[in-house]
């Protein structure tokens, strides 16, 4: 038995490591029981989704490491929308709880991926740097393959540190899916931060052949990408730019007091500026080398962060002032949101 679990965890490993079958898992877990047609609102550019359920980022770690190795741009899909869509959710309390826990009846017991299965696995086999790989690329010393060994182990603790940022609870306002982003990315900060002095070590100690043979797995895989015309970063902007604020809904639906207007512009203020930071912030998407694209991720990922404890503090203000109608009634917003 444990040799077939084995097995099966180095299969799910394979499937999980392909960006492609991630994403059609994600696609269909995002819109499983939605009721706003057959491509959500919130859907990224190139077709990821960073909101499942309760869930922000799904398979978080993989997108880290599938960028820093591999030179994948799924990371960089993770932008502006994701905030929006953190404010203006897209999900109901029935649709959010089908993937916390299985129904006894009902097709989304079947339908909908537990958010567990998106938050990584800290197996190796399964979430861990993909060290075989790299240790046939460079082909290591004894020495390297110390400093091999401790980027794995460091790869393992970070898997499980994002792991841990999964939900185990529905958010059901704004302020309480914008508390569950920060969190998640204060985690992909951490995770990052305990890879980057290993990797940087093992870097430093290639000779200048074995660094060019670590930096041909990401260049080979960007030129296979390229031959079949898949899509570079966009760095987010794409979706962004279709995410028109619901100013003429929420007057509708909320019929806002002076007070709550002037806190709403504060909101709404500091969702523009969020946008601003994060389309400026693209550098480093081409980074040639493995420690470079991981630094670039830390930067990324602290301008995120930056960006989303403003919007949410202004957030937190705003639903403050609203009675408990007006929550209800901006809370559906973006259940009633169709696809552009």
């Amino acid at each position: 038995m444990n040799a077939l679990s084995h097995g099966r965890a180095l299969r799910n490993g394979a499937l999980l490591s392909n960006p492609a079958a991630r994403a059609q898992i994600v696609g269909a877990a995002a819109l499983a029981g939605w009721h706003g047609g057959h491509d959500g609102w919130w859907r990224h550019g190139r077709g990821g989704y960073g909101w499942v359920g309760p869930l922000f980022w799904p398979f978080a770690y993989y997108d880290l490491y599938d960028y820093t190795i591999w030179g994948d741009y799924g990371f960089w899909d993770y932008g502006y929308g994701d905030i929006y869509a953190g404010i203006f959710g897209p999900y109901g309390y029935d649709d959010l709880t089908g993937y916390l826990a299985p129904r006894r009846h009902g097709r989304r017991q079947t339908t909908v991926a537990p958010v567990s299965r998106m938050c990584g696995d800290d197996s190796r086999a399964i979430a861990g740097l993909p060290i075989d790989q790299i240790a046939q690329a460079i082909e290591p010393t004894e020495a390297q393959r110390a400093a091999l060994d401790e980027l794995g182990t460091a790869s393992i603790q970070a898997a499980r540190i994002i792991q841990d940022a999964c939900p185990t609870q529905v958010a059901l306002t704004a302020p309480g899916r914008l508390a569950a982003m920060q969190q998640r990315i204060e985690a992909m900060i951490s995770a990052v931060a305990m890879v980057r002095t290993p990797l940087d070590k093992l870097y430093a100690l290639l000779d200048d052949e074995q660094k060019a043979r670590f930096n041909a797995l990401a260049e080979d895989q960007r030129k296979a990408q390229a031959s079949k015309g898949a899509p570079s970063s966009t760095c987010g902007v794409d979706q962004a730019v279709t995410l028109s604020w619901p100013a003429d809904e929420i007057e509708t639906r909320l019929q806002p007091t002076d007070a709550q207007r002037s806190a709403l512009q504060t909101l709404r203020d500091a969702s523009a500026k969020a946008a601003d930071m994060l389309k400026a912030a693209c550098e480093g998407v081409d980074a040639a080398t493995p420690p470079a694209r991981l630094a670039a991720t830390a930067r990324r990922l602290d301008v995120m962060l930056q960006a989303v404890k403003p919007v949410r503090a202004a957030l937190e203000g705003f639903y403050a002032t609203l009675s408990d109608e007006q929550k209800a009634q901006f809370e559906a917003i973006g259940r009633q949101r169709t696809a552009s």
